[in-house]
């Protein structure tokens, strides 16, 4: 099983406005690289990375993307960004009712999100829990069709702990996670993840893959 080692507790990133949360996780968080290309029918890799850090209640994902064409055609929470050009976390919570959390963002930040049992059994977030997530992209909020090219982009991301089921006063030793991106409608479909999947076809809803997050 692949493991995280422990990430830096940053404590002003709480008070801080996100274009100045992008600067601090750029420089003091922890990098991961999501590199590992699973299936061999889908070998376009893009340059992905995110780095990760947290303070007492959220958890800081900075994405920073760079390949072949660019794609937003969503802009409600709750829709299939999987399908836009994406990146994505998912978590197994230490307990309670859900088996796991996915939080998928697209290159304009909507995000779509859901307690699951499995990829088909899930309760979608509330617009309430939805406003919970502070997000910030190097983009404009506003949806377009693929634009093909080269292009870059960033996604900062706060996940508050009580979302995914723990305690922010009593965090616990380790989760399990994984990192993905992916691009399903477009030009070169990828599915890149953080913790190698041994699976025959794309499925990123596979608990038993996922790496350790030490905290």
């Amino acid at each position: 099983m692949k493991t995280l080692n422990r990430i830096p507790n940053i404590p002003a990133l709480d008070v801080l406005d996100m274009l100045s949360v992008d600067y601090f996780l750029e420089n003091k968080a922890l990098r991961l690289f999501i590199n590992n290309v699973n299936w061999e029918e889908f070998p376009y890799q893009p340059i992905a990375v995110v780095d990760v850090a947290r303070t007492d209640k959220n958890l800081y994902l900075r994405y920073f993307v760079k390949g072949n064409s660019l794609k937003a055609s969503h802009i409600e929470d709750g829709s299939p960004v999987h399908k836009d050009s994406c990146v994505e976390f998912f978590v197994k919570p230490p307990r309670g009712q859900h088996n796991y959390i996915n939080f998928e963002f697209n290159c304009i930040g909507t995000c779509d999100a859901a307690y699951r049992q499995s990829k088909t059994e899930k309760v979608g977030f509330s617009e309430e829990e939805y406003a919970q997530i502070r997000r910030h992209s190097s983009l404009e909020k506003k949806v377009f069709e693929e634009e093909t090219g080269v292009h870059s982009w960033e996604l900062t991301v706060a996940i508050p702990f009580s979302l995914i089921g723990i305690n922010p006063k009593k965090l616990p030793e380790k989760i399990l996670v994984n990192f993905y991106k992916c691009a399903d409608e477009t030009q070169d479909p990828h599915f890149l993840s953080w913790a190698p999947i041994n699976l025959p076809e794309p499925n990123f809803h596979c608990p038993d893959f996922f790496g350790e997050l030490y905290f």
